[in-house]
């Protein structure tokens, strides 16, 4: 497996939704790729500390100011169309 194959099924490795062949590709290719190790590691941790943290309730003023640059942003992908981001 390459580091590009690994990277493409990280998030269904994690999710534990592989299937048997691919999840032993994929855990054989992290016994021996530091740098896939540490991508997936540092991810698995990452989605960890998420999980475990409160929800901020954001006040509504950045809640509006938000919800408006998100509604221009989208307003303005729409006019120049789906190839500019």
């Amino acid at each position: 497996m390459k580091c590009s194959e690994f990277l493409t099924e990280l998030t269904s490795y994690l999710d534990g939704v592989l299937d048997e062949k691919t999840k032993v590709e994929l855990e054989n290719h992290l016994s021996w790729c530091h740098n896939c190790y540490v991508v997936c590691d540092t991810t698995k941790k990452t989605i960890e500390i998420y999980r475990d943290s409160q929800l901020y309730e954001l006040p509504e003023d950045l809640r509006g100011r938000l919800r408006s640059a998100i509604m221009t942003k989208c307003q303005q992908h729409k006019k120049r169309g789906p190839q500019s981001v």
